[in-house]
């Protein structure tokens, strides 16, 4: 009696078979080929992340021990914990093959970006923003941390919209405080503060609509060069450089 199980790409089609029968066939494995080409890229893409955070981290410590307080060194530490963690995630998630382990992960990854988006302020207000009187900015974005992070272990696969718009509220509560960002920053470094701003944001889209080929990729890419332009931010013009 022939198997019940769809036949291979390589397997003829029975010859009772629907005229389509082999073209489904030929179709579900060229999907799933495509879906693993897609997390290749994903798991590539952010593999560099971790490798260019862990470089970056231990250059901004290298610079940063000496010549910054206790507190402010142990926030550029933070920073470059949760740039590591994000890539790291994220790797890891779409690297493995488990569904068990797969969902497990993306509740780290989809974590991670809200640990990033706090550990990005963290140097700012600590260093850039010290004695201007913005403190709550810093309690503000970790509660808000917290709160997400909170919020995904409860409902990890629902209310995507939330989480999206929860980001973005996020990342751009620094308006709140943009006449004192801008009077403590260089010209330099308020361009590439905003310009890792617009990298995050403009990559939402690719990371919403699913329908465009390789739109999580597209967004991986998105996220490195907002995270680039962050670091760049922090290394060059926020941590002083010793004589």
């Amino acid at each position: 009696m022939p198997s019940m199980q769809a036949s291979s790409v390589s397997d003829p089609a029975p010859v009772n078979a629907p005229k389509n029968a082999s073209s489904d066939a030929y179709g579900s494995a060229s999907q799933a080929a495509y879906c693993e080409r897609e997390e290749l890229a994903n798991t590539l893409s952010h593999g560099i992340g971790v490798l260019a955070a862990l470089l970056g981290t231990a250059a901004m410590l290298y610079d940063s021990i000496g010549h910054l307080s206790v507190l402010q060194t142990l926030g550029v530490g933070l920073y470059g914990l949760s740039m590591v963690l994000l890539f790291a995630c994220s790797t890891a998630y779409h690297w493995a093959k488990s569904p068990a382990l797969k969902r497990k992960l993306k509740l780290f990854d989809h974590c991670a970006i809200y640990l990033l988006i706090a550990g990005t302020y963290t140097p700012f207000v600590l260093i850039t923003l010290e004695g201007a009187g913005v403190d709550w900015v810093l309690a503000a974005i970790w509660l808000l941390a917290l709160g997400g992070i909170g919020f995904k272990l409860l409902f990890l696969h629902r209310f995507k919209a939330f989480s999206l718009v929860l980001y973005l509220a996020m990342g751009w509560l620094c308006v709140a405080v943009l006449d004192k960002m801008i009077a403590g920053m260089t010209d330099t470094g308020f361009t590439l503060l905003l310009t890792g701003g617009l990298f995050y944001s403009l990559g939402v889209v690719f990371y919403a609509v699913k329908r465009i080929p390789f739109n999580h990729a597209i967004w991986h890419l998105f996220v490195l060069g907002g995270a680039i332009s962050h670091f760049l931010c922090i290394y060059l013009t926020v941590i002083p450089k010793g004589q």
